[in-house]
């Protein structure tokens, strides 16, 4: 029996569609190459390396004294709260040791600061936290900015 005249056999696709999603998948591939080397840091040379900014030790020991004074004469005029006031002592404190050593204090806690070789900053936040989370009566801003003044003027 001759084939039927009216069943054909599947048409064949044509060689540019093939193409074409070869060149797609290529332009994806490429575009994914593209994202990810632009946003890449460029690599440095295995011996040079990047200095760190150096710091004025004695400028960023002034700055922080003086804002420690500032803080204290504050609370002392009844404008900053005594906890506040030991608030800001801790936070000053802590932004030094990270502007002076790049580690970050602010993040810190006191159990970390202890564990971490920073003893001046974490025995002066020792003294500060009865006088942050501490019920009443707190101790005097005073004393928490002589030590912090004393952690901050000591630093080597």
């Amino acid at each position: 029996m001759p084939a039927d005249p009216g069943f054909y056999g599947p048409l064949q696709y044509s060689p540019v569609w093939m193409w074409a999603g070869v060149a797609l998948v290529a332009l994806v591939a490429g575009w994914y190459v593209v994202v990810f080397a632009s946003t890449r840091r460029p690599r440095m040379a295995e011996g040079v390396r990047r200095s760190a900014a150096l710091t004025d030790l004695s400028v960023l020991k002034a700055a922080y004294l003086q804002r420690i004074d500032d803080v204290e004469r504050e609370a002392a005029a009844g404008n900053l709260s005594l906890r506040a006031a030991h608030h800001e002592i801790s936070h000053l404190l802590r932004s030094f040791v990270r502007d002076a050593t790049g580690v970050d204090a602010l993040r810190m806690t006191r159990q970390d600061l202890e564990r971490h070789p920073l003893p001046a900053p974490a025995a002066v936040v020792r003294i500060l936290y009865p006088a942050q989370f501490g019920v009443e009566p707190l101790p005097s801003v005073a004393v928490s900015a002589a030590s912090a003044r004393n952690a901050v003027s000591t630093w080597s």
